[in-house]
């Protein structure tokens, strides 16, 4: 699940995932698909993740089933995010009640037992409203061409100009993504 939380964090437009300590084969995973897909996306491990909420310069979300419908909150966060970077807290079942308090906002994607790496996923894209999906991947070895069936990856190499289906960035600030 680890692993899944920051592959899905890279690809759906945050700029880092901050690990636990004893994530370093999650560590790994997202540093070789970051080295073979590209983009500009940093993993961290940290013993103490209470810290890292806690000295966090910038606005806390914590995506939990028992907080805030995220159609309620999402302009506002979203607003917030224009002028301060924002973490983004994914919990298990057993989150202590200070991540809840330290949060700005608890939000939930619905309020259904659900998998944390989807409601990762949904808030991300409400946050840039969809233009994470258009994002381009510089630096990478291999891209993935779409296509209607099938699997299609090349040698990134192999584009020349105007032949890249990617397109632009998604929106700049801090965006990261601590389990």
């Amino acid at each position: 699940m680890t692993t899944h939380v920051g592959l899905t964090a890279r690809a759906l437009g945050a700029d880092r995932v901050i690990f636990p300590d004893n994530a370093s084969q999650s560590e790994e995973t997202v540093e070789d698909i970051t080295g073979r897909f590209g983009g500009q996306f940093a993993v961290e491990r940290t013993a103490a993740l209470d810290g890292t909420i806690s000295e966090w310069e910038g606005v806390i979300v914590h995506l939990t089933m028992y907080g805030e419908r995220i159609q309620d909150v999402e302009a506002e966060v979203r607003r917030a995010h224009r002028d301060e970077p924002v973490l983004v807290v994914v919990g298990g079942e057993k989150v202590p009640f200070e991540v809840y308090e330290a949060a700005d906002w608890n939000v939930g994607v619905t309020n259904q037992p659900h998998s944390e790496v989807a409601g990762l996923a949904v808030f991300l894209d409400r946050l840039f409203e969809g233009r994470e999906l258009e994002q381009e991947w510089p630096d990478a070895d291999r891209r993935v061409l779409p296509q209607a069936s099938g699997k299609r990856v090349v040698d990134a190499d192999a584009f020349g100009d105007g032949d890249d289906p990617g397109g632009t960035d998604a929106d700049g600030g801090a965006n990261d993504v601590t389990e």
